[in-house]
């Protein structure tokens, strides 16, 4: 597995379960958030013992800020979205890992936050692998 080749970085169990994997990035893993109320990526940092975007090297911070800036276009562009939510707050899952959430005005939550808004709703197996062929093709 890829994983065991990053130098003793382990995907926090929690992300894992709650997430699926779309690609790999220079320096993180793209995730698909298993909720599709919201097109709703995460990007983790592929270091061990993160759990801060200031604990990154400033060449690791660059890329963070690169990925995630490439990511919120390819979300934009496939979503036609008014806006994209950005955030790494780790209060729950202190690895550090960055949503990226593509909102609308009359998406389920908006204007508030996703976080504990409603029951998460699963997506179906094709639906996700749909989803992330159209990101992958528009990074």
């Amino acid at each position: 597995m890829l994983r065991g080749l990053k130098a003793g970085f382990s995907l926090n169990a929690r992300l894992e379960s709650d997430s699926d994997p779309v690609m790999w990035l220079g320096l993180c893993e793209l995730r698909l958030m298993n909720d599709s109320r919201w097109p709703w990526l995460i990007l983790i940092p592929q270091r061990p013992d993160i759990v801060e975007i200031h604990d990154l090297t400033p060449l690791d911070q660059a890329m963070l800020t690169f990925e995630t800036n490439m990511v919120s276009q390819a979300l934009k562009t496939v979503t036609g979205c008014t806006k994209i939510n950005t955030g790494a707050l780790g209060n729950i899952v202190r690895q550090l890992h960055v949503h990226v959430i593509a909102r609308n005005e009359d998406d389920p939550g908006w204007p508030g936050p996703v976080w504990g808004h409603g029951v998460r709703q699963p997506y179906a197996p094709a639906e996700a692998h749909g989803f992330a062929e159209k990101l992958k093709a528009a990074l």
